[in-house]
């Protein structure tokens, strides 16, 4: 493991076109009542129907002026992005934890529940590493592990890795490198949900930890990954071994092994073992250190 208006008036309105009786001339054609053949062609038109014509004539191009100016209008508004039916407010930021975006919990609890946790399954015997804020206790060992004094909170997700062991297994131009026992919470439900998506939220810790805490690029070769019950906590518990290059380094692998524990709160418990390839002496406590989970 390597150490951001008021309605406006309508402007086509027009009163009506009306003329006195007197206003036209008294004579009368009267060609409309002499007898004989009417002349080719067809016949004048009468004032009252070239009256209603100027009105039909008026009455539709103020129409089509209308229609062209909401058309255009609309034409704008959609070119410019602007929804009439939007508010002038702004959508509400999700301010969800990172990991409960990317895995929300799940409507119901899994197909194939996990066993009911009850009845306490007593810790094995020895000394213990105890995380009260993740709620899970686990193996402590002795020399050359030492207690873990630090915090470690990289990645997208910011899992703060702040309780367990570690010791350095060598020191090259990069810094150091360490086997470390580490554990952790992080948000992974909203408000008071307790039902927590483990598969989904082990696959992106497993993601994460891979980004954030080794050379890049890397290359996993995966071991085990299931859903399984730890110390009678249903978890997600992935093992793999990492495999990677860095100039200086002698470490060119590491096996790792993450657990994901529903602990019965908002935030699920993390646990982290990580062992390089120079102390493969050392793979077995992978496998101990998960079997040896309990809650708190």
């Amino acid at each position: 493991m390597d150490s951001t208006t008021p309605p406006r008036s309508d402007p086509w309105r027009s009163g009506l076109v009306t003329r006195s009786a007197g206003a036209w001339p008294a004579q009368v054609d009267d060609r409309a009542t002499r007898p004989g053949p009417v002349p080719p062609g067809a016949a004048l038109p009468s004032a009252a129907v070239r009256q209603r014509r100027t009105l039909l004539l008026f009455g539709g191009a103020a129409a089509a002026i209308l229609i062209v100016g909401l058309v255009a209008m609309l034409v704008w508004m959609l070119g410019n992005g602007a929804d009439p039916r939007r508010g002038r407010h702004a959508p509400p930021v999700d301010a969800r934890p990172p990991l409960a975006r990317l895995c929300p919990p799940p409507t119901a609890p899994p197909a194939t529940p996990a066993p009911p946790t009850d009845a306490p399954v007593p810790p094995p015997a020895g000394p213990r590493t105890v995380d009260r804020e993740a709620g899970i206790s686990y193996h402590q060992y002795g020399v050359p592990w030492l207690p873990w004094h630090d915090r470690w909170a990289r990645g997208t997700l910011q899992v703060v890795y702040a309780v367990g062991q570690h010791f350095v297994t060598e020191t090259y131009p990069g810094g150091t490198y360490h086997a470390s026992i580490l554990s952790g919470h992080v948000p992974a439900a909203v408000n008071d949900s307790l039902l927590i998506d483990l598969e989904c939220t082990g696959r992106q810790l497993v993601a994460d930890v891979r980004a954030s805490y080794y050379p890049q690029p890397n290359r996993m070769e995966p071991i085990r990954e299931e859903r399984t019950v730890l110390g009678g906590l249903p978890a997600w518990v992935t093992v793999f071994r990492l495999h990677f290059s860095e100039p200086g380094l002698r470490a060119t692998s590491e096996l790792v092994g993450l657990a994901v524990l529903d602990v019965g709160r908002p935030d699920a418990a993390v646990l982290y073992v990580s062992i390089p390839d120079t102390h493969r002496h050392l793979d077995g406590v992978v496998d101990e250190v998960l079997a040896s989970v309990r809650p708190v």
